[in-house]
């Protein structure tokens, strides 16, 4: 028996004569010798890991980025020619940044290693005619498994029998509800993984009844190791931020080069010595380069999953907390993430007519006692329900409308029960009263119940049930099926003694019609609000789940994500698409049904395949491999599996879908404040090197490397930083994402660098050639040149200051965002300028950056050619706007 054999077998397709066979088995099990045999063939139950890379080479991986690149040859140009603290300093960014990025990568990627934890520890298997518990990573494909409530499924089985056994699979397939499994053939070998009744899947929970099952699969031959391989093989994603960054950097790196090349060359034409053209293109390149940018990128980053994680959203990878803010398409699973992942009781029949949940069954209402008589749920110490779902729903119910069931049940015991069955769709049970009759409650499928009840109970009376009053209880519950509720009906009679033999021909006939129950796993209250708002801001929310068509549909609908002419498309339907038609559908879709792992992942990449940003929610193990492929995955925090969480770029905590709300507007204003600080930090780079430029062309040697480094340093960085801290603009959720092929340049900040770079180093040279014409210390050229080289130094600091107010907002009036609204930005503009007058007034520091102390007239020849930038700017954002209302 080979494994490929083994993994490609549709085992739900045979009987049990042909899978014996195919894996050399007996009901009686394996022997002890083939049990290690195969031990050596398969290998042990448990999934394979992806090889995980070292800490040191995470670290080196940092540097792979292009502005990183660019950075370090400007360091070692810097070093080499002697300019060891420009060197210094831009390793020491580049490092942090790298540092920052290992950090983040080592908090990631253990998704396998939770899959693994999964596994059950122990599992009872019949090895050799006996019963034995072994550990589960030493069961092997042929071994014969006992399951009963309770247990985790150890290995993909396939029943051999079943005794109303019902697995929870919603970590798996996504269906809320657990799935009935039963022995009988499945013809179809297209069948999806929720619909093989016949089958039992790896890590998934036996809620009810017990089983005896076959071993088809272990380890990586499982749907679960399915799902660890297609984690291992995925692609991890590039982010928006990071395609932005790389982008930005490669526009640079030409830019700095074109412009270096034209200088070095003019300064040779000019007669000018190489090494003097070369350390003045150095300082271009120091000027040219924002050094801070990935740091700087960083720590907004940061400072936005500090405020997110106060809003219940847990940032695990940095540039997601941006990518949020791009995102086009929200794929969202349905059970647990846009509904409570619980069964509820929302709509009843009795008396012939349909009451709503908020209306309520009375206490002594017989549709209640029925349905929480015959139930076999546990009420714990604490008050937790402990059972299937849909019989802790009916008492949950019961509990809300004040019924003490306990009390109830010691005064009426139950003294003997019908099981239920799967093929018989009923369960009963009978309990004693204190007038010595004996009381049946009947629950189970409508159309089964209805035809073994005789009478109906009308307002407590008890009549016939004729045609009539039967066919408006199958339309009652047909009507509630259209709407996905699930249907239970509940009966009752009285009898004087307990038959002999309790069974379902003794008991279960000519029953009372006590009514319906409709059942459902709800949507949460504040989904449909989060859904209206995420389609005001443009985006489309998509619902992806395991559970049938009819349930998705009508959540769809409650919740407005499915609309007049958008489709459903059920897994099955998906397979008969390929890759190409799937790209051209996947716009008319807004529910998937009945989808497997891959199936999601196709979807995610035939939306990223449109050029949409794509984020997806789960928390199913099922939800994995799309969490990873997405743009941006979203666990679960509560309910969600370690693996979901795992996988994913960021964890709800509180697993409300209005946090991905949140989380998308948070992530626009970072983008919109990173834009920012891109704009402030590029106009007052290309204002440095448009004063280098001119100045050499000019034959003026107007800054040194030191200066253009301290400007960076000081007057660059802490503003722009606190640009990240900007509250969000009043309309950040009204208009539509920004667009995959949306930059740092896009929404006018491409032309507001260049005017506003000009308009710097325009005025940093006027103030040079006004302190040359008008000089202080006349007829001394150097201390004239010192006078006019400080004031161009000072100039070019303080105007940049001046210009991250006007940064505020691209378009709006600085006066309309509120100037001083950002507390840690006005404190950083403050020690920025304290920083930059301190190398002018401190002696020995000026001395080192080769500065001289100004008088009155200078500073306020200074400080008003750096304010005018404040007017000018404002001036030319009132014709942008005004041309923008006219176009």
């Amino acid at each position: 028996m080979e494994e490929k054999q083994q993994l490609n077998e549709a085992f739900f397709t045979l009987e049990e004569k042909d899978i014996m066979d195919k894996l050399g088995t007996s009901r009686e099990g394996l022997s002890s010798d083939e049990v290690q045999r195969r031990l050596e063939q398969y290998g042990h139950n448990q999934l394979q890991e992806e090889e995980q890379k070292g800490l040191i080479a995470k670290f080196f991986d940092q540097f792979k980025d292009f502005m990183i690149i660019v950075l370090l040859v400007a360091a070692l140009v810097s070093a080499a020619f002697g300019d060891v603290a420009d060197a210094v300093i831009i390793l020491l960014v580049v490092v942090l940044n790298a540092v920052m990025g290992v950090f983040q990568e080592n908090k990631a990627e253990q998704a396998i290693s939770a899959l693994k934890s999964m596994a059950s520890p122990e599992a009872h298997v019949r090895r050799g005619g006996r019963v034995e518990s072994v550990k589960s990573t030493e069961i092997v494909p042929g071994d014969i498994v006992l399951l009963e409530a309770g247990d985790v499924v150890p290995a993909d089985v396939r029943f051999l029998d079943a005794a109303s056994v019902k697995i929870e699979e919603a970590a798996l397939t996504g269906e809320s509800v657990p799935v009935e499994k039963e022995v009988g053939i499945i013809s179809d070998p297209e069948t999806g993984i929720g619909d093989r009744t016949n089958m039992g899947f790896m890590s998934t929970n036996v809620t009810y009844g017990r089983g005896e099952a076959v071993v088809v699969g272990t380890g990586m031959n499982t749907e679960v190791g399915k799902i660890a391989d297609m984690l291992n093989t995925s692609e991890q994603t590039m982010t928006p931020l990071q395609r932005n960054l790389d982008r930005l950097g490669k526009y640079l790196t030409i830019a700095i080069i074109v412009v270096a090349v034209v200088m070095f060359g003019v300064g040779l034409y000019q007669g000018r010595e190489w090494l003097e053209m070369l350390l003045i293109a150095i300082s271009l390149a120091v000027a040219a380069i924002p050094e801070g940018l990935p740091a700087i990128v960083t720590i907004i980053l940061s400072i936005g999953t500090q405020r997110m994680a106060e809003r219940k959203s847990l940032v695990r990878n940095l540039p997601a907390v941006e990518t949020l803010g791009s995102t086009d398409v929200i794929c969202s699973d349905k059970t647990g993430t846009l509904t409570q992942n619980k069964m509820t009781v929302e709509k009843v029949y009795y008396n012939n007519e349909f009451h709503d949940d908020e209306e309520g069954v009375g206490l002594d209402n017989p549709l209640l006692r029925a349905t929480t008589y015959a139930n076999d749920t546990n009420v714990t110490a604490d008050g937790t329900l402990v059972g299937d779902p849909t019989e802790t729903a009916l008492v949950q119910y019961a509990l809300d409308k004040g019924l003490d069931l306990e009390a109830q049940l010691e005064k009426e015991p139950r003294v003997a029960e019908v099981p239920f069955e799967s093929d018989r769709k009923l369960m009963s049970t009978i309990h004693r009263l204190s007038d010595g009759r004996f009381y049946v409650a009947t629950k189970g499928a409508p159309d089964v119940l209805i035809d073994r009840c005789t009478h109906i109970d009308l307002n407590g009376e008890v009549v016939p049930f004729t045609e009539e009053l039967k066919q408006k209880a199958l339309e009652a519950n047909h009507d509630m099926a259209t709407q996905a509720l699930r249907v239970l009906a509940g009966g009752y009679k009285y009898i004087d003694a307990v038959p002999e033999k309790v069974n379902t021909e003794t008991v279960e006939h000519d029953l009372v019609f006590a009514g319906l129950t409709g059942m459902i796993d709800p949507e949460r209250p504040e989904a449909k609000d989060a859904v209206r708002v995420a389609k005001r801001a443009g985006i489309r929310p998509v619902m992806i789940t395991g559970d049938h068509r009819d349930t998705a549909r009508a959540i769809a609908q409650r919740l407005g994500i499915l609309e007049e002419g958008q489709g459903v498309l059920t897994g099955p339907e998906l397979q008969q698409i390929s890759d190409e038609e799937l790209v051209r559908k996947v716009n008319d879709v807004s529910v998937y049904a009945r989808v497997s792992p891959e199936h999601k992942v196709r979807i995610v990449k035939a939306w990223q395949n449109n050029g949409k940003i794509v984020a997806m929610t789960g928390d199913g193990v099922n939800d994995a491999p799309s969490l990873k492929t997405a743009d941006i995955g979203v666990g679960m925090g509560i309910t969600g599996t370690e693996v979901s969480k795992n996988a994913s770029d960021m964890v709800l905590a509180d697993d409300n879908f209005q946090t991905i709300v949140f989380a998308i507007e948070e992530g626009r204003k970072i983008f919109s404040n990173i834009q920012k600080a891109v704009q402030f930090l590029l106009s007052a780079n290309l204002g440095e090197v448009i004063t280098l430029f001119v100045a050499t062309l000019l034959g003026w040697t107007i800054l040194e490397p030191v200066h253009i480094l301290w400007i960076n340093l000081v007057t660059d960085t802490f503003p722009a930083i606190a640009l990240g801290m900007e509250p969000a603009e009043q309309d950040v959720m009204d208009h539509p994402p920004r667009g995959k092929g949306a930059t740092f340049f896009s929404n006018g900040v491409f032309p507001s660098i260049l005017y506003q770079g000009v308009l710097e180093g325009g005025l940093t040279l006027f103030v040079y050639w006004w302190a040359t014409n008008n000089p202080v210390h006349a007829g001394d050229p150097e201390l004239v040149h010192l006078d006019a080289l400080t004031m161009a130094f000072a100039t070019l600091g303080l105007i940049q200051l001046f210009h991250a107010f006007n940064v505020k907002s691209i378009k709006n009036s600085l006066f309309q965002v509120g100037p001083f609204r950002n507390k840690p930005f006005n404190w950083a503009v403050l020690l920025s300028f304290v920083l930059l007058a301190m190398v002018i007034f401190v002696p020995g520091l000026n001395d080192f950056f080769h500065v001289a102390p100004l008088n009155m007239e200078q500073w306020l020849t200074v400080i008003l050619t750096s304010f005018s930038i404040i007017p000018i700017v404002e001036v030319v954002k009132f014709f942008i706007r005004k041309f923008d209302k006219e176009d």
